[in-house]
């Protein structure tokens, strides 16, 4: 499965990074979790759940990005 980062689920999104982050800590956003230690945040995103949310399959979208990628190289 894939390790999605904050600017993954951005772009996927069609959002900033802040809007994520912020989604995430305050529970909005059904998808991860961000845990607080210290002064800074952690943050998780599940997959399959990002996937039902935006209702695509990341196997899809990570496949067109890679042909698109090499094509532009």
């Amino acid at each position: 499965m894939y390790k999605l980062t904050i600017k993954d689920v951005a772009r996927l999104m069609g959002k900033n990074e802040m809007f994520v982050r912020i989604g995430l800590q305050r529970g909005i956003l059904p998808f991860g979790v961000a845990i607080k230690t210290s002064s800074k945040y952690s943050y998780f995103i599940n997959p399959s759940q990002l996937e039902e949310y935006l209702g695509i399959k990341l196997d899809e979208v990570c496949t067109n990005s890679s042909k698109n990628n090499k094509m532009n190289s």
